[in-house]
């Protein structure tokens, strides 16, 4: 259950910290089992006051624009994820000798005696996916399972809920991790590690150690990405329980205690007897949607998880072939004049998107956004040779431009400078006009969503708009 157990909350000083998805769950359970809950909140607008109007008619005591002072007498902080770990609240914390949670700490403490095992996910870029994917594999082996965490059900609701589950699938972020110090999973995986959130973390070293707080404890397998080597070393720093294996995942042909592609089937070479010369076939490539490299890898991963859980061969092909990705994820919105348009709104940062320009061989790109301190000259010298063209839009576009010309300088680039309704159909325009039979344009900007729309969402349906105009004009 985790050290430092606290199994009587009546009276209990609490002091949540932060209104929103995962604090306003937190402080109602809290004031459920008796304690006595303050929640603090940096903001003070309209929707604040509402939330915590609803609160304090509980009981909840809300100070509204003030999350940096400690109220008097906290005996413990549960904080939302996305608060930075050097607040002055946190501070003040520490020199009380106060603990802080996270959500996902709360729910793993306030599990039952014969909860469920959680096999858990982290990565910069594929967490959501490969989850999903799990989900859908344990699901068809027959297994009461849901995908939880960072995704789809709270994990509050899913450990205190009616429901009883065999096995969870859950999605973990670095700043979950962060705020977890007793978590331990049956199993983990780390998909991939690159610099991101390093505003938060302070360092990559930082982020590194708490993706790496996934594998603490594991007791059957830690999952990692043999193509990312950082992702390996983590496995090796952790403190598992004996006999917990390290599993690889690989796009190549498998070693001993891996999984990986033979002639365009996934095998197993880990959970098989005589794994020196056996392998078992689990899935055709073509069962991954989309088959994308990246997202065969992700589909690796979900099979060593599930199969480090005694799921059948079977269930993995069947569980990957029911499975349907999320909107704007890798995915295939037209064909016109014999050029594919696809939508990767979701690669907002440039691992995501590398990932995303190494699955199509000749490519109209169309990139920029807010670039939130990234650089780009790395993924752009990688992808140069794919490039038949780039359409540049968003507000930190320089950047790409100028990485372009450094890396990429024979390939033609038109940089859009507007950011009203009707640029991303300009750049769907100027895509077209770049493209040749045979080519993709492919929309995975690298970037942030939030200069020209509300989230990377809507810049996929304002992708997809524009493609369908395109095609009722031939």
């Amino acid at each position: 259950m985790g050290s430092g157990q606290v199994t009587d909350w009546q009276g209990k000083h609490v002091t949540v910290a932060g209104l929103g998805v995962s604090g306003i769950p937190a402080a109602k359970v809290l004031h459920g089992l008796g304690a006595k809950v303050t929640v603090v909140n940096d903001g003070d607008d309209a929707r604040a006051r509402e939330q915590a109007a609803e609160l304090e008619t509980l009981g909840i005591t809300v100070r509204l624009g003030d999350g940096a002072t400690l109220p008097e007498g906290t005996e413990l902080i549960v904080t939302a994820p996305g608060w930075k770990p050097d607040k002055p609240l946190f501070t003040a914390a520490r020199d009380a000798g106060v603990p802080v949670w996270g959500d996902v700490e709360l729910a793993w403490r306030l599990r039952g005696p014969d909860a469920a095992p959680w096999l858990a996910v982290t990565g910069t870029n594929g967490k959501t996916t490969t989850v999903q994917m799990l989900a859908s594999i344990l699901k068809a082996a027959g297994l009461r399972t849901a995908a939880v965490g960072n995704i789809g059900v709270s994990l509050l609701d899913a450990v205190l809920g009616e429901e009883r589950y065999d096995v969870l699938a859950v999605e973990l972020s670095s700043y979950q991790l962060h705020w977890a110090p007793s978590l331990r999973a049956h199993s983990a995986a780390v998909l991939n590690l690159a610099p991101d959130h390093l505003d938060w973390h302070g360092s990559m070293e930082a982020y590194a150690a708490d993706k790496g707080r996934i594998y603490e404890g594991n007791r059957i397998a830690c999952v990692y990405n043999a193509a990312d080597k950082a992702t390996e070393d983590l496995v090796r720093e952790a403190d598992v329980e004996e006999g917990c294996r390290a599993i690889g995942f690989t796009l190549g042909t498998p070693g001993p205690s891996q999984l990986g592609v033979v002639e365009g089937i996934l095998v197993d070479r880990a959970f098989v007897e005589n794994r020196q010369q056996n392998a078992q076939e689990l899935a055709e490539v073509s069962d991954v949607n989309p088959p994308a490299p990246h997202n065969i890898a992700n589909a690796l991963a979900a099979a060593a998880l599930a199969r480090a859980f005694g799921v059948p061969a079977r269930a993995v092909r069947d569980g990957l072939r029911a499975f349907t990705p999320d909107a704007h994820r890798i995915a295939h919105v037209a064909d016109v004049d014999g050029v594919a348009y696809v939508d990767d709104s979701k690669a907002t940062n440039t691992h995501a998107a590398e990932a995303s320009l190494a699955a199509y061989e000749s490519i109209v790109w169309i990139a920029g956004g807010l670039a939130k301190g990234a650089t780009f000259d790395e993924l752009v010298a990688k992808s140069a040779k794919r490039l038949r063209g780039v359409v540049l839009i968003g507000a930190d576009r320089a950047l790409i431009r100028e990485a372009l010309a450094r890396h990429a300088p024979e390939v033609p680039v038109v940089d859009l400078d507007r950011t009203d309704t009707g640029a991303m159909l300009q750049a769907v325009q100027e895509a077209q006009r770049l493209a040749v039979a045979g080519d993709t344009v492919l929309l995975a900007p690298a970037c942030a969503s939030m200069d020209m729309f509300a989230n990377y969402n809507k810049r996929g349906d304002a992708f997809a708009e524009a493609v369908r105009e395109l095609g009722a004009g031939t």
